[in-house]
Order: C-alpha cells, then structure tokens, then sequence
C-alpha cells in the first residue's frame, strides 16, 4: 500500500513538472498583440494638450498668440487601419483648422471664449460622426 502511495505521488510530482516544462516552452511562442496609436491618433492627442493649454491661457485672461502649424497635419497624418480619409473627415478637418485659425486673431469682435468654444464644437461634431469614445473628454476642453 505504501508503495503505491509512493508512485502516485511521485507520479503526481513529476507530472506537474513536465507540465510546467511544457507550459513554459508555450510561453514563448506567444506573440501579444501590442496597440500602437496611429499618427492620427498621436496628433489628436497632442492637440488635445495643446488646447487644454489654450483654455488655461484664456482662463487666465491672456490671449493665444500663435497657430500651431502641427494642427495642419490633420489633412496628411496616418489614420488607424480600420478608417479612411473619407469626404466628411476632409470636411471637419477643414473646419476645425479655420476654427482654430479663429482663436489667435487678436482683433475680433466674438469673444475669445466663444471662438475657442466653436473650435472644441467642430472637434464633438466630427467625433459623433465616426470616433465617438473621446466626446466626454473633449467636452472637457469647453469654456463654460
């Protein structure tokens, strides 16, 4: 009786080994699949800072100086796999760099505030048309 009680766990030992021997051999020939933004993706992003900078600066009573030539990369930059260039995102995208345009004119009879809000509405409309998961951020950007 002992004897068997022996087998059986060296058996059981062994087993477990082996397995782990194999498992890891599996381990490695796993390959992730890692996300990579798009450049379009890394642009959005940085426009997004970039106007979050903006809304601080108006906040704060000053008045943005420069356009960011970066924005016009818009029209060029690569788009996920899955979307393409379509005539409604040529569309916005021009929008949104005439809206944009709209924030560093120094003299203008629209409030600041009302410009860089209108520029932010662009952004929403475009983004409820095809990528609709960063709205609730981008809402952020408003002036309220």
């Amino acid at each position: 009786m002992r004897h068997i009680i022996c087998t059986i766990i060296l058996m059981t030992l062994f087993g477990c080994n082996s397995n782990k021997e194999e498992q890891t051999k599996d381990d490695s020939k796993i390959v992730y699949d890692m996300y990579e933004p798009s450049e379009m993706s890394l642009l959005m992003n940085e426009m997004y800072d970039y106007n979050l900078k903006i809304k601080e600066e108006i906040l704060a009573g000053e008045i943005p100086k420069e356009f960011p030539l970066d924005f016009l990369k818009i029209h060029t930059a690569e788009l996920s796999e899955f979307k393409s260039r379509n005539e409604t995102f040529k569309s916005f995208s021009t929008l949104f760099i005439n809206a944009e345009r709209e924030v560093f004119k120094p003299n203008d009879s629209i409030s600041i505030e009302s410009r860089f809000n209108n520029a932010v509405g662009v952004c929403i409309s475009c983004h409820q048309t095809e990528c609709t998961g960063p709205i609730p951020r981008i809402k952020k950007l408003l002036i309220q």
